[in-house]
């Protein structure tokens, strides 16, 4: 691995584990009305990002067109508020492991399915690494009880989990890690206040306590803001493909934070989980590759997003 591609695996995986985290503040916010904590937390992470936009944001984004514009409405609807939606729906009837493990299969769509948009063949050692990452991300969570609504639900979210990966490539080269941020997080907080209206009328947002205000800074600040930033720094740098290898690290993350407020445990089947987790993204990566093998896996990775880029 290069600097480039290393610097990329590190802000990829340093962005799943800061979303691992969000789990866990999650459970914090039970009680808490969905759209406006959603609103809350999108909508400050706007504030924060607007000075951080860079040089020329305005031009960028009268650039962009109506169909890039549809395409960002759609990340922020599918892949941020409608994800963490089909994930809050799903544990209704289902243990939250449920919708982990579909979510932990976003690897394995995601190495399939970029490189077929692309015209190109999935990578057999992208894929090998994703199939190891998505057993570790179930060894960590296990399976619990669950209906057909529970299922169903699971499965939108892991639609949004791809769909938060896929559905950037086009519009992260011309807008850039910090502008694309900025940007969904100001749509994703118009169409929580939407939902949240529509939903629950004026009981849609509230002032939250001390635990909910810290769990909704932390989403907010470090989560949101530093972790998407590093998400599509690391996308940009590696491919939507390998990036997402490392959302194995989320339920990981996951697991080791819980017991810090009483939700969970860590034993010896999620020990089993991260090493899995470790090893497909080692293997997907090219880290464990031998030198020669790993040099043309580096260059690949470095001209498969360029190449996927001009053509949309």
């Amino acid at each position: 691995m290069n600097a480039t591609t290393t610097r990329g695996s590190l802000l990829a995986a340093l962005a799943c584990v800061l979303v691992g985290g969000s789990f866990t503040a999650n459970s914090l916010l039970g009680d808490y009305p969905y759209a406006g904590g959603q609103f809350l937390r999108y909508g400050l992470a706007f504030l924060l990002l607007v000075p951080l936009a860079g040089p020329g944001a305005a031009a960028r984004l009268r650039a962009l067109g109506a169909a890039r514009w549809l395409r960002l409405a759609l990340l922020a609807a599918v892949g941020m508020v409608g994800f963490n939606l089909a994930v809050l729906a799903a544990e209704r009837t289902a243990e939250p492991a449920v919708p982990g493990v579909f979510v932990g299969c976003a690897p394995v769509v995601v190495a399939v399915l970029v490189p077929l948009l692309e015209g190109r063949r999935p990578q057999r050692i992208v894929l090998y690494g994703a199939l190891f990452v998505a057993v570790g991300a179930f060894t960590v969570q296990g399976w619990g009880r669950t209906d057909g609504a529970g299922i169903a639900f699971s499965v939108c979210a892991l639609v949004g989990e791809v769909g938060f990966a896929v559905l950037a490539v086009p519009v992260l080269r011309p807008l850039g890690p910090r502008l694309l941020s900025t940007v969904v997080c100001g749509v994703a907080a118009a169409e929580s206040a939407l939902a949240g209206v529509l939903a629950d009328g004026t009981g849609w947002l509230r002032w939250p306590d001390a635990v909910e205000a810290g769990a909704l800074l932390w989403q907010a600040v470090v989560v949101t803001v530093v972790g998407f930033v590093c998400w599509y720094m690391g996308m940009q740098r590696i491919g939507a493909e390998r990036a997402t290898l490392f959302s194995g690290l989320i339920p990981v993350a996951a697991a080791c934070t819980a017991p810090l407020v009483g939700t969970g445990s860590y034993g010896a089947a999620q020990a089993v989980g991260s090493a899995l987790v470790f090893a497909g993204v080692a293997v997907g990566s090219g880290a464990a590759l031998p030198s020669a093998r790993a040099r043309r896996s580096a260059a690949e990775r470095q001209t498969a997003p360029e190449r996927s880029l001009e053509k949309l």
